[in-house]
């Protein structure tokens, strides 16, 4: 008969089977098989680490006490684990500790996800039952429940329509020396002593499940001597010493010894010796294979223990990367409906099922309600380790007052790459303001099937954040305000004892006004110790109320805050001064949110704000005013990006809102890196399971995409691959010269019939945005917009003349009106175009002079003859270079609709000259703005507003008339 002999398996035997009761049956050496298991265990690790460095199983074990048999079992486990190359994190709790307590920890070690398996080593505390102890094991993930004692795993085991994620170690160790004969089970009759949920139970339904015949027994079963007779399989696991006689076995029988039972033996050195449940003397005469006590299932119980948590890491490692977001079906009409109706019609994933989808972890999502949520920047340390996914910023051509669809372009393309070609990708979009959602533009959650969802939320409040971004910069501007009144109404000494009051008979400087100190020289902790010179200049800011650049903001369209006069209450005492409103988007708080790393860089942008200059010429800040740490208090729920969804169920990440006109136009870095890490490589993996982030720069190439790459890449460190460069006929053809596009006016027919010669005229803008873009070392797509009246010729046109100004692709996409699908054949030509680095750069560099680089951005990306500076703006220069903002980038503010400062300047205009008649500085955000023509901070509403059909459905309450 072949068997098994030092753990290497021989042909299979079937029964019956018969042998010489004088024979002796071969034993089934279960630690030479044990350690044949080890051994493959170690191997597989070592060749997931040679390709995967930082695959890494750890087995968590929980311990109540420090039960001496409990011990040793843990003992052995730590030194198989560290056999073989697994990570043992063993958690002592007091004895005492309750089952709520127990929980707990178990509950942390199921969201960490370093620990691949955990175990609660039993029994607890004499105060846990046998109920509670079920309690604690369901604690216990089943994804990491390696004992396989969860209710989940021990269901499917007995289920033969499903599989467990794992099996009980010993019932699986049972299973693995039975194979080791080479027998096959199937049809055979199996006899079960013991009907434990840890062993019993289990093994009997293994045996079912390959097709034994099964008769599960216990100590109380009538008749055993008989039963066990018939069988032809024998697992005994009853827990009574030497039980099972020879004279019950059928000859040939397998028998797996379970027992582990001491017995009194005067000849070791113990006193006593271990012994299974079968009486082996007598037994191995009879059976064909016997199992030894010990040195059968013993050890392979504990190898079994390492097999699982191996098969759990590595499923939990397949698992971390495997990214697939279930695509939501489009209703596609013919007719394509407004964007409300579209959006209304969709129902949206609820927002934990898209990020369990992406990869986030519970703990790391906190639900604005069922269809958007923040994520935590925790996030980022957890994936830190990950190669970034490949990054492309959406940009356009000089656009019409009507938009050109580059957010519409920056869904359609990720529902094309995530839905459609199933790469990870995710769109990292600006929260729109009320101003233009109210206004004239409309809101930016794309339009057609290429939107974000639900629509009206993305346009309006969302979670707060431009909210939060007013109340910050109103508090400040109030700070500032009443820091002058209290100067100028109070002494030295009274304005000080203010400041710095005694409190409980102690006086202490508040955190911030040591760092004031510091900046002033004063090296001084005890706020007794100041002399009156050192009193004078700490107390006062002396403030220059003619340097104020520190204006309210609001997130409406208000022209009639422009400019406005405060301070005229008689509590004021006559302190009035003439100051001014900015839309709430062009806030240089919410340009620190869009530009921060991370909190502790926020708080520190923010008290960084210079907000005047003293009379002595030092900038004054929010740090001077000491408000910078209520500032942050009031963003620290707005810096975490918001997650929300396309129409077809792909990820958006929507953070930030600055303006690109007056401000540098982009959704936050923080987005950007949470998407990139999503979307990111392990080391060692294909770089084809690596993802996309699509991330939109505000209005025309000149504008978003030249202050993403000089601005926000500097600050990221983040190098973009590519940059897609949205295109429509309409607005190429107004910069051939056709008539003046008007929002609310029908367009002209010029837009709507084929017109090559002035199509071929406009672009000339096209071509030089790609020129542009070339600058700075960017691969350049453009993606065609198409419209419903665009021809063929036309089209044909635009691609022609694309790739002849130097794009790298040109595709006409349709996602407007097919959304994901649509926009196919551009999703790729992004992947075949990312297949190879870029070559990026900067336009200019940093230490030249601030004239020198607003020179350079007007004669390089707007094509201007040159600059000409008011003398507010080189006053303005002076101060700022001596203050030592000299080294800030550039952040020009100025009309979208054309290269030049000129709206009326459309194509590609030359011969003009850049008037700039004002220079702000942003010193928190990091750059300096220039003021160019008669670019306002604060818009206005337009005769006929957006928000006229803008209103609530009184049956569903849905709002209706949003675009």
């Amino acid at each position: 008969m072949l068997s098994v002999l030092g753990g290497r398996l021989q042909a299979p035997l079937r029964f019956p089977l018969t042998r010489s009761m004088s024979a002796t049956a071969q034993l089934i050496d279960g630690t030479s098989i044990a350690k044949s298991l080890r051994d493959d265990v170690a191997e597989r690790i070592r060749s997931w680490k040679s390709k995967y460095p930082r695959f890494q199983p750890q087995l968590a074990i929980v311990q109540a006490g420090s039960r001496p048999d409990s011990t040793v079992y843990i003992r052995m486990k730590a030194k198989a684990a560290q056999d073989v190359g697994i990570t043992l994190n063993h958690i002592t709790l007091p004895e005492s500790s309750t089952v709520e307590e127990v929980v707990s920890v178990v509950k942390k070690l199921n969201d960490d996800t370093s620990v691949s398996g955990v175990l609660v080593q039993l029994p607890l505390g004499p105060h846990v039952g046998p109920n509670d102890e079920r309690t604690v094991t369901e604690a216990i993930s089943p994804e990491k429940d390696v004992d396989g004692f969860h209710a989940y795993n021990i269901g499917h085991l007995s289920s033969r329509a499903s599989d467990p994620l794992f099996a009980p170690c010993t019932p699986a160790g049972v299973m693995r020396l039975l194979e080791s004969t080479g027998v096959s089970i199937q049809g055979l009759r199996a006899v079960v002593l013991g009907r434990s949920d840890i062993v019993g139970s289990p093994v009997a339904a293994m045996l079912r499940n390959k097709d034994a015949t099964v008769t599960q027994c216990h100590s109380k079963t009538r008749g055993l001597p008989e039963i066990v007779k018939e069988a032809d399989v024998l697992v005994a696991a009853i827990g009574k010493p030497e039980f099972v006689q020879g004279s019950w076995l059928k000859p040939g029988v397998v028998v797996i010894d379970v027992g582990t039972n001491y017995i009194p033996d005067p000849t070791k050195k113990s006193g006593q010796r271990l012994v299974g449940d079968v009486d082996f003397a007598s037994a191995s005469q009879v059976a064909s294979h016997i199992t030894p006590v010990p040195g059968g299932v013993g050890p392979m119980t504990v190898a079994m223990l390492m097999h699982n948590t191996l098969r759990s890491a590595e499923r939990l490692w397949e698992k971390s990367r495997a990214i697939k977001v279930t695509r939501l079906p489009l209703d596609i009409k013919e007719k394509v409906p407004s964007d409300i109706e579209i959006a209304s019609a969709q129902i949206p994933k609820n927002i934990t099922t898209l990020a369990h989808e992406i990869g986030l972890f519970p703990t790391e999502l906190e639900n604005y309600g069922k269809y958007k949520a923040k994520v935590e920047l925790s996030v980022l340390d957890r994936l830190n380790h990950r190669k970034d996914g490949k990054y492309i910023v959406i940009s356009g051509i000089t656009p019409t007052p009507l938009g050109e669809g580059k957010s519409t372009m920056t869904i359609g393309l990720s529902q094309a790459l995530g839905a459609h070609f199933g790469r990870p990708t995710f769109a990292c979009v600006r929260q729109p303001s009320q101003g233009p959602t109210f206004g004239i533009k409309g809101g930016a959650a794309g339009g057609g099937y290429s939107q974000v969802i639900p629509m009206d939320e993305f346009n309006l409040h969302l979670t707060g954040d431009i909210h939060a971004v007013t109340a910050a910069n109103n508090l400040l501007a109030a700070a500032l305000d009443a820091r002058m009144f209290h100067e100028a109404t109070q002494s030295d000494k009274a304005l000080y004892s203010r400041l710095v009051p005694t409190k409980k008979g102690k006086r202490e400087f508040a955190p911030l006004m040591l760092k004031r100190l510091q900046k002033l020289g004063i090296d001084k902790a005890d706020p007794n110790e100041l002399t009156p010179d050192e009193i004078h200049r700490f107390a006062r800011l002396d403030v220059d109320p003619a340097t104020i650049t520190w204006n309210r903001v609001l997130d409406v369209n208000d022209r009639f805050l422009r400019k406005i006069t405060i301070g005229q209450n008689a509590t004021e005492q006559g302190h009035e001064r003439t100051t001014g409103f900015d839309i709430s988007v062009a806030s240089e708080v919410m340009a620190v949110l869009a530009l921060a790393t991370s909190t502790e860089d926020m708080q520190v942008r923010l008290g960084k704000m210079v907000v005047a200059t003293s009379k002595q010429g030092d900038a004054v800040t929010a740090d001077d005013l000491g408000v910078s740490g209520a500032l942050a208090v009031l963003m620290k729920d707005a810096i975490k990006p918001n997650l929300m969804q396309t129409l077809e169920g792909t990820p958006v990440f929507v953070h930030a809102g600055p303006f690109a006109n007056i401000a540098h136009g982009n959704s936050s870095i923080l987005a950007d890196r949470v998407a990139l890490k999503l979307a990111g490589t392990e080391e060692g993996e294909d770089p084809s399971r690596g993802g996309y982030v699509l991330t939109e720069g505000g209005f025309g190439a000149d504008m978003g995409m030249e202050k993403f790459c000089n601005i926000k890449c500097r600050v990221s460190g983040l190098t973009p691959d590519a940059v897609v460069i949205v295109a429509t006929t309409r607005a190429l053809k107004m910069h051939g010269g056709g008539p003046e596009v008007t929002p609310g006016k029908a367009l002209h027919e010029t837009y709507t019939k084929e017109n090559l010669e002035i199509l071929g005229e406009g672009c000339k803008n096209l071509i030089k945005h790609i020129e542009n873009s070339k600058k700075f070392g960017l691969k350049v797509l453009v993606g065609i917009n198409k419209f419903s009246t665009d021809t063929p010729a036309e089209l044909a046109l635009v691609k022609d003349k694309a790739i002849a100004g130097g794009a790298d692709a040109a595709i006409v996409s349709n996602h407007w009106a097919e959304g994901g699908a649509g926009a196919r054949e551009l999703a790729a030509a992004v992947i075949a175009c990312c297949e190879t680095p870029s070559n990026f750069k900067f336009l200019y560099d940093l230490d030249l002079s601030i004239e020198e680089k607003i020179n350079i951005i007007c004669k390089e990306i707007y094509g201007a003859d040159g600059v000409e500076l008011s003398d507010l703006a080189r006053t303005q220069i002076d101060t700022y270079t001596r203050q030592g903002f000299g080294g800030l980038p550039i952040c020009m503010a100025k009309t979208q609709y054309s290269f030049s400062h000129d709206a009326s300047l459309k194509g590609v205009p030359t011969g003009f000259t850049v008037p700039v008649r004002a220079v702000r500085l942003s010193a928190g955000a990091g750059f300096l703005y220039p003021l160019l023509g008669d670019m306002q901070t604060m818009p206005g509403l337009g005769t006929r507003p957006g928000f006229w059909e803008v209103g609530l459905d009184p049956e569903s309450g849905r709002v209706v008339g949003l675009f």
